[in-house]
């Protein structure tokens, strides 16, 4: 797929986060735990969306990780962004292998990739963590249905 494991991660870590009571300061365990990201991993992608201002983090007894803002207000390309992930994308790299290609000069693949990468920039830059609110909440150890 066209996200890395880190981008993946940091969507499930915001995508929990936006489903937790709100303003109430949830513990990087129990977040790794229920999104079931190893907390050292997890732990970096939280300090990279603290300070990017997408989370707060509460130190002490009752601390914790909460949204910065509403989740209406937080798009998916804006978690990208906070880990550095590239969400334009590299236009020149030929995803047939063959160094750069363009309109000029296409693959045979060019069309059908530009495509996806078109489609993935809009989910990312039109997508906030609204639409996973209603989502239903599993506990941790829950496995999805298949």
């Amino acid at each position: 797929m066209l996200l890395s494991q880190t981008a993946e991660y940091a969507l499930r870590a915001m995508a929990w986060m936006a489903i937790q009571t709100p303003e109430q300061p949830v513990r990087a365990r129990d977040m790794s735990e229920a999104t079931q990201i190893p907390l050292h991993y997890l732990s970096k992608i939280l300090r990279r969306l603290v300070l990017a201002g997408l989370l707060t983090s509460q130190k002490g007894q009752g601390g914790g990780f909460v949204l910065a803002r509403p989740p209406e207000q937080i798009r998916f390309q804006d978690i990208l962004i906070a880990l550095d992930l590239d969400t334009d994308g590299d236009e020149s790299r030929c995803a047939f292998g063959w160094g750069a290609c363009g309109e000029a000069n296409p693959c045979p693949l060019h069309g059908a990739w530009s495509q996806l990468k078109h489609a993935m920039q809009s989910w990312a830059a039109d997508t906030t963590l609204d639409a996973v609110r209603g989502t239903k909440r599993r506990e941790a150890g829950d496995k999805p249905h298949a």
